[in-house]
Formats: C-alpha cells, sequence, structure tokens
C-alpha cells in the first residue's frame, strides 16, 4: 500500500501507486474520488482505500490487515472502498 504526501497533487500520487503496483490508502474523501474516477479512465489503478481520518490507528491497522488478508490484488483493480463503510 502507498501514501501521499502533502504538496503531492492526487493524480501524480495515483500515478506513483499504480506504476508501483500499489493500493492507495488516503484519508481523502473530498477530492480523491472524483480524482480517481478520472484516473481510471485512461490508466489502471492498483486501488484506492480511503479510511476516516477520525479512524483510531488501531481499527485503521486492523481494516487494512483485513483487506489485505481478505482480497487479492486483482479484486483491487480500478476500485475504490472506504472504510468504514
Amino acid at each position: 500500500m502507498y501514501g501521499g504526501s502533502p504538496g503531492i497533487k492526487d493524480p501524480e500520487v495515483l500515478t506513483i501507486a499504480a506504476r508501483d503496483g500499489r493500493v492507495l490508502v488516503t484519508h481523502d474523501r473530498k477530492t480523491m474520488p472524483t480524482e480517481f474516477g478520472q484516473f481510471i479512465l485512461s490508466q489502471t489503478s492498483s486501488g484506492v482505500l480511503i479510511l476516516s481520518q477520525n479512524l483510531p490507528i488501531g481499527e485503521a491497522i486492523d481494516a487494512i490487515i483485513l483487506v489485505w488478508e481478505a482480497s487479492t490484488t486483482e479484486e483491487w483493480i480500478n476500485q475504490i472502498m472506504t472504510f468504514p463503510f
């Protein structure tokens, strides 16, 4: 999984994650869904997992582990999911 860095625009973070074959983990519920939708029109994404910024760190870790254990790489291609649901 790949976490973005402040100051890097969404399309660039999506490109880096896709290039590296990583699921992008972010708190950005505001702009990422739209940017992701635009991105997958012309490129393939390894997926995006949006975690609530209010989610306690332990629950965030549990969510990431659950996703990792319960899904395959192929299931995440061009998919976006928010947690909590």
